[in-house]
């Protein structure tokens, strides 16, 4: 039986509350480094951890957003 193909309504929606996410989380980062200084070396021990987790999450979901540009076939070249 062959899977069915997702529907890329469904796809781009998904693309997009992971786009809302992705720029939240920067900013929440951005917002981070410049209240140390303007780099995580002045961090203390806890901004560090948060500024960390932050950073994770931010790459996890970049990951995601480049698995669905894989899946809807963007190109630049269009």
């Amino acid at each position: 039986m062959a899977q069915s193909q997702p529907d890329p309504l469904v796809l781009v929606q998904k693309y997009q509350q992971l786009v809302i996410a992705y720029e939240t989380l920067d900013h929440e980062i951005d917002h981070l480094i410049m209240a140390h200084g303007g780099t995580s070396d002045k961090m203390p021990p806890d901004a560090l951890a948060t500024y960390r987790q932050l950073a994770r999450q931010r790459d996890d979901i970049q990951n995601e957003m480049r698995e669905l540009e894989q899946e809807l076939q963007f190109d630049d070249e269009s």
